[in-house]
């Protein structure tokens, strides 16, 4: 064929600019990402998985989790909150002026114009600087940045939410045994929930002398038969571990927010 070597080096040139761009590019954009520290600390981040969260990321991607998962936060911008902090002196009047003004969702020039107000009239103030967007406070409290991966091969950033992102889903369900009853009967703590049941990770045996400290705590439909009960397999434990150890809830100078107490900081659940 004359145009034969016009087609292959074409496709030549066409395949290996593809590739530099998609492969080779991100490779040295992100192939050399250093763990960095948490924004206005000393503390590195990230560290280390455990090793039973390690086994568990093998778990989740054998069985797919990432088909129906994503684990990747996103983030629309960043808004500023004002808080008083103190009424001072003249708690009634600060109070008042207070009542007038816009305390959230301002740029950097407008809550420094609030807050220089609130000072003005003799009280004091403190300016947080919020995540916002659609994901943000449903799914985490920042966006997923590169080193949130640093740890992970292969990272399972998933494409498809069939069900929730779980980029920050340690931070939202901490509680290892909610985990595993999830796993194992994910409509008895999710009403319609569209997730699978997972419970060939799980083993149902007679109970012996004494109950397993491990065995979940079922009722209903799911309990099993008297003189039984449901205990995790350690692939259930490895990847109630890896899901665990998903969090995104520190803040760091590419994705920026105000550290607060747990209890008013917590986003909503699913």
């Amino acid at each position: 064929m004359k145009n034969g070597a016009f087609v292959f080096f074409a496709a030549f040139i066409a395949l290996g600019g593809s590739w530099t761009g998609f492969v080779l590019g991100s490779a040295l954009q992100l192939g050399h990402e250093k763990r960095t520290t948490i924004l206005n600390g000393s503390d590195p981040y990230p560290v280390q998985r455990t090793g039973a969260a390690t086994l568990g990321l093998q778990v989740y991607r054998a069985y797919g989790c990432a088909a129906c998962h994503t684990e990747q936060i996103q983030q629309g911008g960043v808004a500023c909150n004002v808080v008083l902090t103190n009424p001072g002196k003249n708690p009634e009047a600060v109070s008042n002026l207070v009542a007038t003004l816009n305390l959230e969702n301002l740029t950097e020039l407008e809550a420094s114009a609030v807050a220089d107000k609130i000072t003005a009239a003799g009280g004091k103030s403190e300016t947080r600087i919020i995540a916002t967007g659609g994901d943000i406070p449903r799914w985490g409290t920042r966006h997923s940045v590169a080193a949130d991966y640093l740890y992970d091969y292969p990272v399972q950033l998933g494409a498809l939410r069939v069900g929730p992102d779980l980029a920050d889903v340690g931070a939202r369900e901490p509680d290892a045994n909610w985990q595993l009853q999830h796993l194992y009967a994910p409509q008895s703590v999710t009403k319609d929930s569209a997730m699978p049941s997972f419970k060939f990770l799980f083993e149902v045996r007679k109970i012996g002398a004494t109950p397993s400290p491990d065995a979940l705590v079922l009722t209903g439909e799911s309990a099993p038969a008297d003189g039984y009960e449901v205990v995790p397999k350690p692939e259930a434990k490895e990847l109630v571990a890896y899901l665990l150890s998903l969090r995104a809830d520190l803040p760091l100078y590419e994705a920026p927010f105000t550290l607060l107490q747990a209890s008013t900081n917590a986003p909503a659940k699913p």
